[in-house]
């Protein structure tokens, strides 16, 4: 970038420095022909003719032809016709003395600005007459024959225009380009210092504007790194909110933020399935060993091996509850989609669990309204008969579970509600943590992944299932599924 600017401002100094030099050129032609016009003027008296323009090009690269001369006035008006006529030509005398000397006075203030003259007479190449101040390398200019024009050359350092009269006499005027070098040159050197502030300005405003665009992006790359290396408490300092990395600040943070929730629910779940696996192992070891301790009878082998087997069916279940739960979580459960009614299948749960709320003369009351949705009737019965063993499990003795289906317009609901011992107000938002249990619940059996697995299951649905309960009143845990598409 830097070189691409440089490179746009040197071609613009050099463009304006031919710019302004061609100007001084120009300036300085038109001061020459003036003076080769004051000269010819002074060598030609009013009686004579000067020498008129020519149209012819140069004969030599790098002369230009430059304006007529103006004649004067016996040529502008010459005499009147004669018996129709025209008048004879007016004559053109010879270069003389009494002329150059009266042309050098005149020409005696130019010489002290550096202007210089030379004649040639006719067609001698050698100088007729010199100002004291003409190069010696000055030679006489190649023109065609009668060309009158006048034209321009540059030699060397020097420019000089020149024109040649019908009698073939030569007169030159010249000044050294010295003053316009002079010029240009400070010219260029303004606009070189110039165009160094405008580079350092332009390279500096750019390292500015590019490092305040790019500090965020740095900034997000750092946090990046301090989240790899295992902070995931870390966030990123989102200064504006509107702006495009603004944005992708506030999406990076909401990502690291649901990450480092689940890598903390990840490592509650590691040490809690922990938890819940080392109780029924060191079961199994303990009876274990006091059977191998010493000989037993039978009967206390037999006793022995249901314990053990007790054990392991409760760590079986544990295991395919995990897995379950996993696979639910990973979406690699395969969901049926078929058309079900809620109210069909929560028939047949309560059926199913009707033995366990008579055992504790538990009435259950239903209020079952057709409610159809898609989805998989086995694992919607799961729900269902999850929620209502739970019923069961935390109610009292002799109390109520209200089971109920409806539909509404967020979709189709199941209700199901007891007259238990509720759940706290703090307990109340872990309800479908894996693995939690409160203290009133743990006598109860269990291992606290029912409400998970049924959240699971539902959120795979495309439902929802919430709870609220009011502590020693009762609880009601709501599941709405979409209505079926029609």
């Amino acid at each position: 970038m830097a070189v691409l600017l440089g490179l746009v401002l040197l071609a613009l100094d050099f463009t304006a420095y031919e710019i302004h030099f061609a100007n001084q050129v120009n300036q300085l032609d038109k001061e020459l022909q003036y003076r080769v016009a004051a000269l010819s003027a002074t060598l030609y008296a009013p009686s004579t003719s000067p020498p008129m323009v020519g149209h012819g090009p140069p004969n030599q690269p790098g002369d230009e032809a430059g304006p007529p001369l103006l004649p004067p006035d016996d040529l502008a008006n010459p005499p009147p016709a004669q018996n129709g006529n025209p008048g004879p030509p007016p004559k053109r005398p010879a270069l003389d003395a009494a002329r150059i000397s009266a042309a050098t006075r005149r020409f005696a203030l130019d010489l002290a600005s550096g202007f210089y003259f030379s004649l040639w007479a006719r067609e001698s190449d050698a100088p007729y007459r010199q100002s004291s101040n003409c190069p010696a390398e000055v030679s006489r200019p190649p023109v065609a024959v009668k060309d009158t024009g006048t034209y321009a050359r540059t030699r060397g350092t020097c420019r000089e225009m020149f024109h040649t009269t019908e009698r073939g006499d030569c007169v030159l005027v010249g000044r050294t380009l010295g003053p316009e070098i002079f010029d240009a040159r400070r010219f260029v050197g303004w606009l070189a210092l110039g165009s160094l502030v405008v580079l350092a300005g332009g390279l500096g405003g750019a390292w500015f504007i590019i490092g305040r665009a790019l500090r965020p992006v740095e900034e997000i790359s750092a946090a990046a790194q301090r989240i790899a290396a295992g902070d995931l408490s870390e966030r990123i300092q989102a200064g504006e909110s509107e702006s495009e990395l603004g944005k992708l600040a506030v999406v990076l943070n909401s990502t690291f933020a649901r990450l480092e929730t689940a890598f903390a629910q990840q490592k509650h779940f590691t040490s809690d399935a922990a938890h819940e696996l080392r109780t029924p192992l060191a079961v199994l070891i303990s009876e274990a060993q006091t059977t191998l301790a010493r000989d037993r009878s039978p009967a206390d082998y037999r006793e022995s091996m249901t314990a053990c087997l007790d054990t392991a069916q409760k760590m079986r279940q544990l295991t395919e509850a995990l897995l379950d739960l996993a696979r639910l979580e990973a979406g690699q459960e395969l969901l049926r989609r078929e058309k079900i009614d809620l109210a069909t299948i929560a028939r047949d749960c309560v059926e199913l669990v009707q033995p366990l709320a008579a055992a504790r003369q538990l009435q259950v009351q239903c209020d079952l309204a057709p409610a159809g949705t898609v989805g998989d009737a086995t694992r919607i019965a799961q729900v269902i008969t999850n929620l209502l063993s739970n019923a069961i499990k935390y109610n009292h003795d002799g109390g109520r579970i209200g089971v109920a289906t409806s539909e509404g317009n967020n979709g189709v609901m199941l209700r199901v509600a007891d007259t238990g011992c509720g759940i706290s107000t703090a307990e109340l938002p872990r309800v479908f943590e894996r693995f939690y249990r409160a203290d009133k619940s743990r006598s109860t059996g269990g291992n606290g992944l029912g409400l998970s697995i049924c959240q699971a299951i539902i959120t795979a649905h495309g439902g929802t299932i919430e709870v609220s309960s009011v502590q020693n009143v009762g609880t009601t845990l709501t599941v709405t599924l979409p209505r079926p598409e029609k």
